[in-house]
């Protein structure tokens, strides 16, 4: 694991690096227009939350095409969008937003998956997802996975190699991938997935005191009191809290796809983020894990503004393009360490 550490951890917010700082304030700003936000309907909330973060999806790589689709699955039709950068056929990159499996969409995300479809050299496929707490687990995984499962059969005719398919996402959308790649192991699905993107997964139902202490003021992005809402909006009882496909960090990881996963260090879920790298490591997953200074939640969201957030973006793009490189005489195996 990379670890650029910066001693003593404030919780004043004074260790954000600046343009992450100033990232949170715009929409923390944005968010204190609306002063009924905390009690207002979902469905409100969630305009709100689209608005808000309009400007950060703005600019970044063009697109060879960009095509919106409907994918049946057993719980009704999903939006889906892939994000193409060139032609030929490519490999993909399934995304799952994030947003607490309560907000956020294709659209506040749609520049996140165009800079990976363009650093990495592959199609991305957005998929919306079901949310809470209209809608609770096992419904969003059981979408993700039918829709792997569509790709899967459909994808050729896109323009997709099927035969090279990563997944990822972000929060609880990287707890979504780690799920589906351990339900998808468990069924003997094939073609494998490549490898899993991973960042600043929600991957356990509860953060440490410490961590709460540390990260869970209002200076920063993700508060232990709105990430416990969250979980509640995603499961059906606290029952789920010791189901593996609920919180991954439970689960049997041995193989799993090769792991990349970007870790926030100023970030409630920053400490389960490294706990889940190194299980994964314990049992045999190639993984890399890079630990960003001065990162918080949602901080690849930054990339217009911030360098680390682009640092972040490199990186794992630079490691999908070797995940997604066909092997040949003397390729090294996937999943660098």
């Amino acid at each position: 694991m990379d670890h650029a550490g910066t001693g003593a951890v404030s919780a004043s917010g004074s260790d954000l690096d600046p343009d992450i700082r100033c990232f949170i304030h715009t929409l923390t700003a944005a968010v204190a227009q609306h002063p009924d936000f905390s009690s207002a309907p979902y469905p409100q909330v969630r305009r709100w939350m689209e608005e808000a973060r309009a400007p950060w999806r703005q600019g970044g790589p063009a697109m060879l095409e960009t095509r919106e689709l409907t994918v049946p699955t057993r719980h009704g039709p999903v939006r889906a969008r892939v994000h193409r950068p060139a032609s030929g056929i490519l490999p993909g990159l399934v995304y799952l937003h994030g947003g607490g499996w309560t907000l956020f969409s294709i659209d506040t995300h749609d520049r996140v998956m165009r800079e990976y479809a363009s650093r990495a050299g592959c199609c991305v496929i957005g998929v919306d997802y079901a949310l809470g707490p209209e809608q609770k687990y096992p419904v969003p995984l059981e979408q993700v996975v039918d829709v792997l499962n569509w790709l899967v059969e459909q994808g050729q005719a896109l323009g997709i190699d099927t035969g090279r398919l990563a997944i990822g996402g972000d929060s609880a959308g990287a707890n979504l991938s780690v799920a589906a790649c351990i339900l998808r192991r468990d069924q003997a699905s094939v073609p494998p997935l490549l490898a899993m993107l991973l960042n600043y997964g929600a991957f356990g139902a509860r953060c440490s005191a410490d961590a709460c202490r540390r990260y869970g003021g209002p200076e920063y992005m993700l508060g232990c009191e709105e990430l416990s809402q969250y979980w509640r909006n995603y499961m059906r009882s606290d029952e789920d809290a010791q189901d593996p496909l609920v919180c991954p960090l439970l689960a049997e990881l041995a193989g799993l796809p090769p792991a990349f996963l970007a870790i926030a260090e100023c970030d409630v879920l920053a400490e389960q983020n490294i706990e889940m790298a190194a299980r994964l490591q314990s049992a045999g997953v190639p993984t890399r894990s890079v630990v960003y200074p001065g990162a918080s939640h949602s901080f690849i969201e930054a990339m217009s503004i911030a360098a680390v957030s682009n640092q972040a973006l490199a990186d794992a793009s630079a490691w999908l393009g070797e995940v997604f490189r066909p092997a040949g005489p003397g390729t090294a195996a996937h999943g660098m360490a």
